[in-house]
């Protein structure tokens, strides 16, 4: 049973998952509200990873951070501030929690940290220059850490897709965009929280063990095939 902290568990893919996790695993939630879960092995403790003071953690084997945003405008109605926030969500949060529960985590059974990224980073996609600009931070961080701290602890990062979460509610909004969505995909389906899950249970437990450094695109498709 390994001890996974997970920043932003309360919703979206970061609900999934916990309630993928929690069975097996001790499980401490730090989010600004509580999942609407609740389970003996799992502990939530309220907090803002931005602006408020980290929780202390006792024992650490896994850090997960989920936290992410979808800030679609053109070039010309995106604000400096827009980037800075979309920075500081995706990339500050990340590096904080990391910084604070490092010395931790090295003291950890098989260590490993997981990021999530988005395939805006590689797609050149339309409105998308603030979260990809952030996102491509992320894996930045993803790599380079995986190189300082090998090989101790692992790190890596998953690039979704369009997932269906409240965080993507506006690109899901009615029925057209929802077949838009899906038939850009070649695989012709966008992703659920569950299959981002299913993935990030692999990527942080011992059957991953020979991995690390590594951006997973659970992509549907839409990154590497043009059909």
């Amino acid at each position: 049973m390994k001890n996974i902290v997970i920043v932003g568990g309360s919703k979206g893919i970061g609900q999934a998952i916990v309630n993928s996790l929690v069975e097996n695993n001790r499980i401490i939630n730090i989010s600004r509200s509580e999942p609407s879960l609740s389970h003996a092995n799992l502990t939530h403790i309220s907090c803002d990873v931005i602006s408020d003071d980290l929780p202390e953690i006792d024992a650490i084997d896994t850090l997960i951070y989920c936290p992410g945003s979808i800030n679609l405008k053109p070039i010309a109605r995106l604000k400096l501030d827009d980037f800075r926030q979309d920075f500081e969500i995706n990339v500050i949060g990340a590096v904080k929690i990391i910084q604070h529960l490092l010395t931790k985590l090295k003291n950890g059974n098989s260590p490993s940290i997981l990021l999530f990224s988005t395939v805006a980073t590689k797609l050149g996609m339309p409105f998308h220059a603030s979260v990809a600009a952030a996102k491509s931070g992320v894996e930045g961080i993803t790599k380079s850490l995986g190189a300082e701290l090998a090989p101790t602890i692992r790190v890596n990062a998953i690039a979704p897709t369009v997932t269906d979460t409240d965080l993507a509610s506006k690109l899901l909004r009615n029925e057209r965009m929802i077949e838009n969505i899906t038939e850009r995909h070649p695989l012709k389906k966008f992703l659920k929280p569950e299959e981002v899950a299913d993935l990030a249970t692999f990527l942080v437990s011992d059957k991953a063990k020979s991995i690390s450094g590594q951006i997973f695109e659970l992509d549907c498709g839409i990154v590497n095939f043009k059909i």
